[in-house]
């Protein structure tokens, strides 16, 4: 029971002391907001209106004290009744009217797309490539893959997002007719809905799964190396299983732990390492969003975008330990 309710009060501690972090640096090396709001208007009046909106004149303790406020779950809601409550993220300071929660409902799919994409590009040839290499074992193949494993696992993300951009959507983009940049969906000119260009997710989802690929190949190489050296591995091939019979009942199923571990680890991360892929490729998603709110000190959306991917942290951690039950049952008797 200890153990669970901590497993509850530790998120809000994270999301506090994100919360927190980012409120006090924010403010640390930021300019005046209002003033950035007016632009090159030179009017005091419209300046101090701006501040009294936003609650810039208060002290710096009551305004993270009425932000906090905000995020809390429990609170008023908007027919003045008292209880659970959507978290208040406010509004954009650049785009006025406009709620951080609209403007993360049409960034942050786009990001979980990629994230996911990117995540299953690397499963789906990380985990092949992998197992082949621990059964080459030794060979110039085993060499081959560990070595561009190493070399993915080396290369930074903005590196490799923009040599992948000039090499296949400069260099090769009439051959490949894939662009430089570009979104998932295409408006009109009356800004409505016309396409879905799915060719335009392939560069960024190649390029973020890169990483977590070389990653997944090795662990998998290594963790399935341990495996079979096992002696009920043995004891299974002198029963007469095959080889594919082997892979599939005992080396696949006792290799997935670590695995496990590493995916979660770089999904997770993959939220956030999106902010170069996404800026480089023009890619519409939270990370962009976010680097754009820097560069105009738009501490609402920074806010919103910072605490939205811890949000998707957590939430993965928590389907991690749910797996692991699933795969060994003895961690619950635990």
């Amino acid at each position: 029971m200890k153990i669970e309710g901590a497993k509850i009060i530790q998120p809000l501690i994270v999301f506090l002391g994100v919360a927190s972090l980012v409120f006090f640096l924010f403010h640390a090396v930021s300019g005046d907001p209002a003033r950035m709001m007016l632009g090159q208007v030179d009017d005091p009046i419209a300046l101090e209106a701006i501040r009294i909106e936003y609650g810039l004149d208060k002290p710096l303790f009551t305004q993270y004290w009425n932000y906090l406020k905000g995020l809390s779950p429990l609170g008023f809601r908007e027919d003045l009744s008292w209880g659970l409550r959507w978290p208040d993220l406010k509004t954009s300071y650049q785009n006025k009217g406009l709620a951080v929660t609209s403007m993360l409902a049409n960034t942050l799919p786009n990001t979980a797309l990629l994230a996911f994409f990117s995540m299953g590009f690397a499963v789906l040839i990380g985990l092949p490539v992998g197992l082949y290499a621990a059964l080459k074992s030794g060979t110039w193949i085993d060499r081959f893959v560990v070595l561009l494993s190493s070399t993915g696992m080396a290369l930074p993300s903005f590196f490799s997002a923009v040599l992948i951009g000039w090499v296949f959507g400069y260099l090769l983009g009439p051959l490949t007719g894939l662009p430089m940049t570009g979104n998932l969906v295409e408006l009109d000119d009356f800004g409505e809905f016309e396409k879905y260009n799915w060719h335009h997710i392939i560069l960024p989802t190649f390029t973020l799964g890169i990483r977590p690929l070389g990653v997944i190949a090795q662990m998998m190489r290594s963790s399935a190396l341990e495996v079979l050296s096992r002696d009920y591995i043995r004891t299974a091939y002198s029963k007469g299983l095959d080889e594919s019979q082997v892979l599939r009942k005992h080396v696949l199923k006792n290799s997935l732990n670590p695995l496990i571990t590493a995916t979660s680890g770089w999904l997770a991360g993959l939220f956030s390492g999106a902010v170069f892929v996404e800026s480089v490729f023009g890619w519409n998603g939270t990370g962009k969003m976010m680097v754009d709110a820097l560069e105009s000190r738009d501490f609402p959306v920074v806010m919103g975008c910072v605490l939205s991917l811890s949000l998707v942290f957590v939430i993965i951690q928590w389907f991690v330990e749910l797996s692991y039950k699933w795969i060994d049952p003895r961690l619950s008797n635990n």
